[in-house]
């Protein structure tokens, strides 16, 4: 008896198929959205995913504040240095070295007073970054409308909003809000009160918003001017379709892209800004704390304490650095062709 072989019946089996008309499937090709491919070119990016690490990691600080001062077990009020012995000296200065970090006061305690250092940079994370997120997004919806009711509105709308943006991009925005940050804690505060603390921080987000917008907006007047020529927003003008649903279907949809790298960029230029502006005494006072004027504090010790001029400095770098690190990796990660 004799068996047929390994490749007769292979052979066999091959012309079986081909005259039953059965194949083997192919494989199946799957299609990705173009977020899914922008977040693959993302996560290959490996300075983006560390920035955007960093970046979490400043945001959940932020957020869990009362929870870290709660497990730290102090405050960015009490003043230790004064209320405990032996924690400060004679001249304000802490008795330990390094600005008097210990395993009880982890970045030292601030002179003069002997507040905790470690929750006051804490705090002015969580200070700093709320008032910049808030105006960032005020910023941006305000860009957001005046740019595209520019661009696809034109005529004498395009050339007012225009002329105001080139007002305000000019402007020394620095120099006014010193100028008129008092006026307004004159008109809404009496002389025998204090400034409240939401007044301030109420009054930086206006300022703020008021010379930061002009950018984005003139970013997107440009887009808009280019895209409301072309094919789609012609053929939907011709189906009878509303300013509104052109804006909203046809424009806003491919406007996502530099309205996000702008987004992105922009909030680290404004937590500067604030941190600036409490540097020059408009921005967050006491007790409030705050990176800007803890950078105004350790101006005044840094020839007796450098330590407490160093945390807030440093984490200030970090953090705009990470940042603006983290808007350029999503900006290639929207639009490869940047890189190349």
């Amino acid at each position: 008896m004799t068996f047929p072989s390994p490749a007769t019946t292979a052979t066999a089996t091959d012309a079986d198929d081909s005259v039953t008309g059965v194949a083997e499937p192919a494989p199946a090709i799957v299609g990705r959205s173009p977020g899914q491919l922008m977040w693959r070119r993302f996560r290959r990016d490996k300075t983006g995913v560390i920035s955007a690490v960093i970046v979490l990691f400043f945001v959940l600080v932020a957020l869990a504040a009362p929870l870290i001062s709660a497990l730290y077990g102090k405050d960015p009020d009490t003043t230790y240095g004064l209320d405990n012995p032996g924690l400060l000296n004679d001249y304000g200065n802490p008795v330990l070295p390094n600005g008097g970090m210990s395993s009880d006061f982890w970045f030292g305690i601030e002179p003069s007073l002997g507040r905790d250092v470690f929750m006051q940079l804490v705090y002015g994370i969580r200070t700093s970054l709320s008032i910049a997120l808030a105006a960032t997004v005020a910023t941006t919806v305000i860009g957001i409308v005046v740019g595209i009711v520019a661009g696809y509105a034109g005529g004498r709308t395009d050339y007012f909003i225009g002329r105001t943006i080139d007002v305000l991009l000019s402007f020394p925005s620095t120099l006014f809000i010193i100028a008129f940050m008092p006026v307004v804690e004159n008109l809404l505060v009496k002389p025998d009160e204090e400034t409240p603390t939401w007044l301030r921080a109420a009054a930086l987000i206006i300022f703020l918003t008021v010379f930061g917008w002009a950018g984005l907006a003139r970013l997107l007047r440009g887009n808009v001017l280019s895209l409301r020529e072309r094919e789609f927003v012609e053929a939907a003008r011709v189906t009878g379709a509303s300013p509104t649903r052109i804006i909203f279907k046809e424009l806003l949809p491919n406007l996502w892209t530099p309205i996000l790298i702008q987004s992105t960029l922009l909030l680290p230029a404004l937590v500067t800004s604030e941190a600036a502006l409490s540097f020059l005494g408009v921005g967050m006072i006491e007790p409030v704390p705050d990176w800007g004027r803890m950078f105004l504090r350790g101006t005044e010790v840094y020839q007796t304490d450098i330590t407490y001029l160093m945390f807030p400095g440093i984490a200030l770098l970090i953090f705009v650095v990470a940042f603006n690190l983290l808007g350029d990796s999503v900006r290639d990660a929207f639009d490869p062709k940047i890189r190349r």
